[in-house]
């Protein structure tokens, strides 16, 4: 009787053990990331490049619009491929940015959904 309440003791010693391992662990790989990207970020940083925003259009396509010294240009970039679009100019760039800082609640998005589903049912 007396060796299994220490058996289950042990049991839990390791248990603990472990955890305290793994979360040790854990901390030390999420530090060690944050270093190696604010290291990375500091070295790719420059002043005359800059990629103001990025929109998927499918797997591997994407819109960016580049900040290029002090012009903005829309960029496709593909796979294998990048193509120029088009010029932006100061002003477009800050509406875009305004026009996608405006996040609608919950509560709204909700009442769409609720108008549309009620309009279908019509």
């Amino acid at each position: 009787m007396l060796l299994t309440g220490t058996g289950r003791t042990d049991s839990y010693l390791q248990f603990l053990t472990v955890l305290i391992l793994f979360v040790f662990v854990l901390g030390i790989t999420w530090v060690t990331t944050r270093w190696i990207a604010n290291y990375q970020k500091g070295r790719t940083l420059s002043g005359n490049l800059e990629v103001v925003e990025t929109l998927r259009i499918t797997g591997n396509k994407f819109l960016q619009i580049v900040r290029a010294g002090k012009k903005y240009l829309v960029i496709a970039v593909g796979k294998d491929e990048i193509h120029m679009l088009t010029e932006l100019t100061e002003d477009e760039v800050t509406t875009l940015k305004e026009h996608n800082t405006q996040n609608p609640d919950f509560k709204s998005i909700l009442e769409k959904l609720k108008k549309q589903n009620a309009k279908e049912d019509d």
